[in-house]
């Protein structure tokens, strides 16, 4: 495995990652996510730890950039489809589980981060298959 690839891609899937994050949950889907919680009242965090929020992010984008080196993802096409279908099976999981096991959140808003956290890894993975392809080309 090409270790340059590797860290240029994830580097570059977490930061994007990270702001895909804020545009989708901190922004457009932040009143709806808000407006649908689970039984148990506060629950978020007054002030996130953004250096957790941020290595989260970033370990997601290695996770992303070292599937697609070993499953040889290139295509814009490609990267779309493969991100969207590990984020949606990724996020059904564990929201399937969190809601099975706690009262966090509610079926809407489990619902609702399937499908954001679905586009979010949709764009990311198209993006990072980009990433790759042009570090292929340029040795």
């Amino acid at each position: 495995m090409d270790i340059k690839k590797l860290i240029i891609g994830g580097i570059t899937g977490g930061i994007l990652f990270f702001l895909l994050g804020w545009l989708i949950y901190g922004i457009l889907a932040k009143d709806f996510m808000d407006s649908h919680p689970g039984t148990v009242p506060g629950v978020d965090r007054t002030e996130e730890l953004m250096i957790y929020l941020a290595l989260g992010n970033l370990v997601l984008g290695f996770l992303v950039t070292y599937i697609f080196l070993k499953a040889n993802v290139r295509a814009l096409s490609d990267g779309f489809v493969t991100a969207g279908i590990i984020g949606m099976l990724m996020s059904a999981s564990y929201d399937c589980i969190l809601y099975a096991t706690t009262n966090i959140a509610s079926k809407k808003l489990m619902l609702a981060d399937v499908i954001s956290f679905t586009v979010m890894m949709a764009i990311g993975g198209a993006v990072i298959s980009q990433v790759l392809r042009k570090l292929n080309k340029h040795p």
